[in-house]
């Protein structure tokens, strides 16, 4: 059964400042997720961007936002196949289990200077 959705769009452009900034870059971005983002070259504004979105998109899919919830425990990472996946841990972790979410959906995408992150939530 379908528990949430979200669904959340950012300013590419927006990154910007982000991405040389590492108190900014450390708030919101566990050191996995950072190595990601880096070794997308090219592509590392619209990839930081949709993965804010997803964080975003998380909290909006929870109906509950983001309060209490320690951004670095929401790691968008990928799988073998490049899929990107939601990896929830501590604070993440614990808002799904408590309203027994079993499973996350996870889409990506961009175009111009938008990207936009859609989860939704099963439990």
């Amino acid at each position: 059964m379908i528990a949430g959705i979200g669904i959340d769009a950012v300013a590419i452009s927006r990154m910007e400042k982000w991405i040389n900034d590492p108190s900014i870059m450390d708030h919101f971005f566990d050191g996995e997720e950072v190595g990601i983002i880096n070794g997308r070259g090219a592509g590392r504004l619209r990839s930081l961007a949709a993965r804010f979105a997803a964080k975003e998109a998380f909290g909006k899919a929870l109906g509950t936002g983001l309060g209490g919830i320690t951004l670095r425990d929401i790691r968008v990472l990928n799988a073998v196949n490049e899929k990107p996946e939601l990896n929830l841990r501590g604070t993440a972790r614990k808002a799904v289990e408590t309203r027994g979410i079993t499973r996350t959906h996870l889409s990506l995408t961009h175009e111009g200077d938008t990207a936009i992150a859609m989860v939704v939530l099963e439990a």
